[in-house]
């Protein structure tokens, strides 16, 4: 669990002021506390992390959120970075635990933190940008899959057209959905024939 690596080596200058072990837990917890540093873990009993961040990032945006997982997915990677705006990613399997304080101290200095991997990740999409903004707020995937929906795919089906995660897909739908206050498909597919981002025969 996430305890068992920060405990021991969190040290006496940083005070920690809840635990959680799904994301409504920890919401209410960043909501009553208003942390300095916030370490999200991107897979939690039955919520998604990346979900979590980009309400922290909504709701606490005075907190620093440094993620902490094992994965390394691509998609999961430039969602938490460039969508819900984590100032770093540590991996597990590849940072030692020595390196968490400094990634701490980092993030809450203003700064980032970023595993090597991960910061490979970051540089390969700056040199290829994918995600880049559209005047509407969307991303480039984000617009990508408003079209898929509108032209009547299943996440499942989104997913496998992208070669994502299902679960990516969703956070993707979500998020859309939001920037652009659609309630439903039907409003998606409206929207997108007003854009002309599908053609109507």
């Amino acid at each position: 669990m996430l305890r068992d690596l920060v405990r021991p080596v969190i040290g006496a200058e940083c005070e920690i002021v809840g635990e959680a072990g799904d994301g409504e837990a920890a919401l209410a917890i960043a909501l009553r506390t208003r942390p300095h540093v916030i370490l999200l873990d991107i897979v939690m009993r039955g919520s998604d992390g990346l979900s979590l961040a980009h309400e922290l990032a909504r709701k606490v945006p005075g907190a620093k959120v440094l993620v902490i997982s094992q994965y390394d997915d691509r998609e999961y990677v430039l969602e938490a970075v460039k969508e819900a705006g984590v100032a770093g990613y540590f991996l597990k399997r590849e940072d030692g635990a020595e390196n968490l304080l400094p990634a701490i101290r980092a993030v809450y200095s203003g700064g980032q933190y970023f595993s090597p991997s991960i910061a490979r990740i970051l540089v390969e999409e700056m040199n290829n940008p994918t995600y880049v903004r559209g005047g509407d707020g969307l991303t480039k995937r984000e617009r990508e899959v408003l079209r898929l929906i509108a032209e009547g795919s299943t996440t499942k089906d989104i997913a496998a057209r992208l070669k994502i995660s299902p679960k990516t897909a969703q956070v993707h739908r979500d998020n859309l959905k939001q920037k652009l206050n659609l309630h439903n498909t039907a409003a998606i597919v409206k929207y997108a024939i007003q854009h002309k981002m599908i053609r109507v025969d």
